[in-house]
Order: C-alpha cells, then structure tokens, then sequence
C-alpha cells in the first residue's frame, strides 16, 4: 500500500518461465506496454534492479512497473469471466451440433435404407450444404449459435418427413398382412395331389413332430436366431426402425465399456456379445437375460439390455434388473417402444 509495485525479474528466468526466446521476450514486453497493461522503469544504466529495507519493503527498484495491472484488475478479472463463459458456450453448442447431426444422419440413413417416399434427397442436400459451413478455426458463439437453428430446423423438417413416413409403411404393412391372411381363408386353387416331401435329410420320414420343430428352430442358439434376424431386417431389432449407429450413439455409455472389452462394434452379432459379457457388471442376472432373449427376441433384448445399462451408468435407473424386467412385461403387454427411448435420449442430448 502507498508503494509502486515493480519487479526486477532478469531476462533469463522470464525466458525460463514462459518458454519465449529473448527476441520474443522483448517483443511482448513492448507490447504490454503499448496496451497500458505494465510501463518500464529504467535505470540510469539501463538493467534491472531493486534493494529491500530489513522489514521486506522496496525501497529503490528499477524494472517492470505493474501499476496499471494493479489498476485494471477489476477489468481483467471481468474480462476472462466473459472470456470462459464464451468459450463454454462455444464449446456446448459444437457438442449440441455434433449430436444433432449425428440424428440426423442416422435419420436419413434409415429412410433411404427402407427406401421409403419422401424428399430425402433435398433434405440430403441441404444436409451436406450445412456440413460444408461447419467452422474450421476458432468461432463466435454468436456464428455457432445461428449453425445450430439451422441444424435443428433441418432436423425437425426430417422428423415430421420420417414419421409420415413411417405410418404410410405401417399402413402398407397393415395392408400386406390383411392380404396375406384373406388369402390363407380364400385360397384361390385346390390342390388334392398328394404332398411330395423332397430332403436330403437321411431318414427324414422317421423323424416325429417335435423334432422337426426343433430342426426348424424352435431350440435354435440365439446367436443364430440374431443372424437370420439381422440378415432378414436390414441389421435392425426385429419390429422397430432401429439401425446400430443411433443405439451407440444413444447409449455412449455403453458403447465406451463395449469397445473397451470387445474392440471395434461392426454389427448387432458383436453388440449382442458385448451386451452378454457387460451384463453382470449392472447386476442382470444370466436368468434375466435368457428370460429377456425368450421374450423379446435376441436384437430387441439386446437393444434393451444397451438401454439398461447405459441408464444405470447415468443414474437415471437403480435396479438394472427389475428395470429389463418392466420392458420384457410391457413388450407382452404391447406397450414397449424402444425408438421413444432412443430417439428421445439423442434430442436430450442435442437439447
């Protein structure tokens, strides 16, 4: 108090400090001085120096003077509480981009991989315009903030486009199997030839009812079962609009822990192993997991045993098995919607 701060640090330890050549030392120096941040106080030979009384106290010292640091704290201060909140904002909205392109994405994917009818292209192409005016250095929250309106208002023309979609499909869907079963009622043609069995199974005529129900997969291992499904399905959890790359995306949790144990996820035979060896990790017992299989199928216990774990990893869920237990009633009950879920975690996420 009542003093003016200055210090006399020499060329060297500034150099050892802040990793700057001497050039470059000399060159910032001048120019904290030309902002008003430090001013010089030289010595009639030019060095710096300073002496301290007995009680610590400067009492003749030529360098640095940090006097207008010391009167411009406050501004200083003000000024890197704007600067973190900027960069925190920056930060939140490149996360929020970052998922909802990842949504989108996988929202185009799958309607142009059910090669459903709608403005898929356009919506593409308007897709890959935004990708092209993501910043390549350092940009304003300001410029982030209008990227992300944009990404987003994308995103909701996709989703309406998506779900009148998707009930045209269920509806045709509807329509095929009311076909199929008028057909079966009112078969066309009666055939009273008698039934030719042709196998290359030795024996085949021997064989009783039960076991040819177990030869055409009754008993199948579920890894089988999740290959014919996956084949059939497009690599989809059978009876939802499901595809790999939203699940992971969804459940990051999960998906850190299973490629962390299993490697590199390629499809759902991995994810369905991954899920097998994790299981035990949130307390799902191996009773649990075959009763999930028997009931839901092998993808879509799958996809719900993602879902469980990775809410158990957040807290959102705290009895793991009572909570796959509830999906396995409720999917009997013909209220299971896993998409709502997934979906639903991706727009949190983007929120």
């Amino acid at each position: 108090a009542g003093q003016r701060p200055i210090v006399w640090a020499s060329n060297a330890y500034l150099m050892d400090q802040t990793g700057f050549s001497l050039s470059a030392l000399k060159r910032h120096a001048r120019r904290l001085v030309q902002i008003g941040v430090i001013a010089f106080k030289d010595s009639p030979n030019g060095k710096r120096w300073g002496h301290r009384d007995p009680a610590g106290y400067i009492i003749e010292a030529y360098g640095y003077d940090l006097s207008p640091l010391a009167a411009r704290a406050g501004e200083f201060t003000n000024l890197f509480e704007d600067l973190r909140k900027e960069r925190a904002l920056c930060q939140r909205l490149k996360r929020q981009i970052t998922i909802t392109r990842r949504v989108i994405r996988a929202r185009l994917e799958a309607a142009l991989s059910k090669a459903w009818a709608g403005p898929w292209t356009d919506l593409a192409k308007s897709f890959d315009g935004l990708l092209e005016r993501l910043p390549r250095r350092k940009t304003a929250s300001n410029e982030l903030s209008q990227l992300f309106e944009r990404f987003r208002a994308l995103l909701e023309h996709i989703e309406l486009a998506f779900e009148k979609a998707a009930g045209v499909d269920k509806s045709l869907e509807e329509g095929r199997n009311i076909n199929s079963e008028a057909q079966k009622l009112n078969p066309r043609e009666v055939n009273n030839d008698p039934h030719i069995l042709t196998t290359k199974q030795l024996y085949s005529v021997n064989r009783n009812s039960s076991e040819k129900e177990e030869t055409a997969g009754v008993a199948q291992p579920h890894d089988t079962r999740l290959r014919e499904e996956t084949s059939h399905k497009g690599n989809k959890p059978r009876g939802t609009s499901l595809d790999l790359p939203t699940v992971m995306q969804a459940c990051p949790e999960f998906a850190t822990w299973a490629r962390n144990t299993s490697g590199y996820l390629t499809d759902w035979g991995d994810v369905y192993r991954a899920a097998g060896q994790l299981r035990g990790m949130i307390g799902v017992s191996e009773h649990a997991w075959t009763q999930a299989q028997n009931k839901l199928g092998p993808q879509l216990a799958t996809a719900a045993l993602v879902l469980t774990f990775d809410k158990h990893c957040t807290g959102e869920v705290s009895s793991p098995g009572g909570y796959l237990r509830g999906m396995i009633d409720k999917a009997g009950a013909g209220e299971l919607h896993l998409e709502r879920s997934f979906y639903g975690r991706l727009n949190i996420q983007a929120a």
